[in-house]
């Protein structure tokens, strides 16, 4: 009897928590959909519940008010990023392997998340870039930057400004899926967001970076 009674907490507990984590992710992905389509103005705290599968009240329980939902909307991909791009060990690698790596895993986020992009548009529109700031962006910056840097102090990659050659690539890698409902239209005859067209995306997507930084 006493050893039944001491498990049922020990049950219970690890039940709670994945519950809970599960229903935060639920209201954290029906968020960047709603967010997406209207920015943090237009954006209904009701239709991102209904997304969810929850009441309003658990929107509220857990993120406090439609402003903290949508601040941790758009920090998680800053966090998701870090936290992917610290494991691959990138220094480890050659400065042009380790670009390669990077670039790839880039895209292949970019392709696992359509919305993102339109939510990058809609904070820098409606808010002038206030909340994403917070999302401490300069940390991934690093990551790029520290390889274009010590791939010109290896001498393998010409001389460049780190800074604007890291945006120069994110915009390579971004364009594609966030300017995609626009771009389907000039080339209906493809399935752009197809795994193999992504494929072919990554690959010239590497091959004309590289071509860009590799000394001549």
């Amino acid at each position: 009897m006493g050893r039944s009674t001491q498990s049922k907490p020990s049950n219970n507990k690890p039940r709670q928590v994945r519950d809970a984590e599960a229903t935060k992710k639920y209201i954290l992905d029906a968020a960047e959909v709603e967010f997406a389509k209207r920015g943090l103005s237009g954006a209904r705290t009701e239709a991102i519940a209904k997304g969810a599968g929850v009441t309003t009240a658990m929107i509220y329980y857990y993120f406090q008010s439609k402003e903290g939902l949508y601040q941790a909307v758009l920090q998680r991909p800053a966090v998701e990023m870090h936290a992917g791009f610290k494991q691959l060990n990138l220094d480890q690698f050659p400065p042009e392997e380790a670009l390669k790596i990077l670039v790839k895993e880039a895209i292949a986020y970019e392709a696992a998340h359509p919305h993102r992009g339109m939510l990058w548009f809609q904070e820098a529109n409606q808010n002038q870039g206030k909340y994403f700031k917070q999302g401490n962006w300069q940390e991934n910056f690093k990551y790029l930057i520290n390889i274009l840097e010590r791939g010109m102090a290896e001498g393998c990659f010409r001389q460049i400004d780190p800074f604007l050659t890291t945006l120069h690539i994110i915009g390579i890698c971004n364009l594609y899926f966030n300017a995609y409902e626009n771009i389907k239209h000039t080339r209906p005859d493809l399935q752009l967001l197809s795994p193999e067209m992504i494929e072919q995306h990554t690959q010239a997507a590497i091959n004309f970076i590289l071509a860009g930084v590799r000394l001549l």
